[in-house]
């Protein structure tokens, strides 16, 4: 029997095998490379349980886990060997396929959660038998060529029958003990969010999303160059900024919440946010154009000098004047609803209050005049004109608010 270390060295050596122009000898060499890689998947499982049997982990005062990671798996790969480990004792059909390479990892790993799920979801634990026959069906749902995700699914769909059974049992969509939500802030000051929350929290949350996330138009008329993911986090702005303004009051007369900055008197060190730290000038910058912004001036100590009063920078019968004259994004149509109110001058650089300074900006398109070259301009028709940066187009042409797209500048002019 060759080595690991011979197993590996052939591997490194392998070559792919010549073209024949029907592609049929690469497709079996990466067939055959997909059953090795399960069955290696397997093996990792089964030698993280066998370390785990050990105690050494537990001796060293860590756990498996952790040492998996300290050897350079992935967080997220040792946390479903160790689960795949701890499953599969009770699953031995499942066990064997996943050795023989029949499954990938990432399915094996959805048949031990969904087995999992079930279990948590009867009256009582589940029989062999039972066991069995869930084990069983997962399997097939397997093999039928489902994905992770759909065997997540069918696991819950199971699950959710087994409760209906017992009329005391509460079902997991419904089970608000389970909820739960994560925010971690990522290496570049971004924060990245996982929630998982009853049907009914879910339901809301993903018709509020889908509301505010529909695709719309670009300045110069082609299709939304937006991913979904990209539009879904917009609206989640979007919905943010309008529960703020919405229930901007506790009921002791206090702001429910604001944004606060923290900006050094020297102006050497970056602006601070409480939650995420430094943020750009740019970023201090656009959160100074609407909505309640507290300042506080700090000295080299970190000891406040000042602290600004709480600002609205466009009152309400400014932003009224504004919503009549734009009625929209002047960039992309978006409701008056969705919107801020920009400083075309910015507020810190003495631009007024007034309105001829400012205009309607949904949250994107806001970030794109702050970061991506577009500019605002306010014409002699005292209607803002947006100036695309060189990239989309090279003469810079003005174009005219969304809802004046028929006009030209120089008709403005005229």
């Amino acid at each position: 029997m060759p080595s690991l270390t011979e197993l590996r060295d052939t591997l490194i050596s392998l070559q792919p095998p010549p073209d024949d122009r029907t592609g049929r000898l690469v497709f079996d060499r990466l067939d055959e490379l997909r059953v090795l890689r399960n069955v290696l998947d397997s093996q990792i499982a089964v030698h993280a349980a066998r370390l785990d049997e050990s105690g050494a982990p537990a001796r060293a005062g860590s756990t498996t886990r952790n040492a998996l990671i300290e050897m350079g798996f992935a967080p997220a790969a040792a946390h479903r060997y160790m689960r795949i480990a701890g499953g599969v004792v009770s699953l031995p059909k499942l066990a064997d396929c996943a050795a023989e390479g029949y499954l990938a990892a990432e399915c094996v790993d959805a048949v031990v959660r969904g087995v999992g799920l079930i279990d948590k979801r009867t009256a009582a634990p589940l029989s062999d038998d039972e066991r069995s026959v869930f084990e069983t069906e997962l399997l097939t749902q397997a093999f039928s060529g489902a994905t992770p995700a759909e065997i997540d699914a069918h696991a819950r769909s199971i699950a959710v029958g087994v409760a209906d059974a017992d009329p005391h049992a509460v079902a997991a969509a419904d089970d608000a003990s389970l909820n739960t939500l994560h925010l971690r802030v990522t290496e570049e000051g971004r924060v990245a969010i996982s929630a998982e929350v009853t049907a009914v929290i879910g339901e809301k949350f993903m018709s509020m999303i889908d509301e505010r996330s529909g695709p719309r138009p670009e300045p110069d008329g082609a299709e939304d160059r937006r991913s979904v993911g990209q539009r879904r986090a917009d609206g989640l702005e979007v919905l943010l900024d309008q529960a703020a303004l919405g229930a901007a009051m506790t009921t002791a007369g206090a702001p429910r919440t604001q944004v606060l900055v923290t900006v050094a008197a020297d102006g050497v060190d970056p602006a601070r946010l409480p939650w995420l730290g430094a943020v750009s000038a740019s970023t201090a910058r656009r959160l100074s154009c609407d909505g309640g912004v507290a300042e506080i001036v700090l000295d080299a100590e970190g000891v406040p000098l000042r602290m600004g009063t709480t600002k609205r920078l466009f009152p309400h019968h400014l932003r009224q004047a504004i919503i009549v004259r734009d009625v929209c994004c002047v960039k992309c149509g978006a409701p008056a609803a969705h919107t801020q109110v920009h400083h075309i001058v910015h507020w810190v650089d003495g631009g007024p209050t007034d309105l001829d300074n400012g205009c309607l900006l949904c949250q994107r398109c806001h970030t794109q005049v702050h970061h991506h070259g577009w500019e605002v301009v306010m014409g002699p028709d005292r209607h803002p004109w947006l100036i695309p940066p060189a990239d989309i187009d090279p003469r810079r042409v003005p174009r005219p608010a969304y809802n004046r797209r028929t006009m030209r500048l120089d008709d403005a002019l005229v």
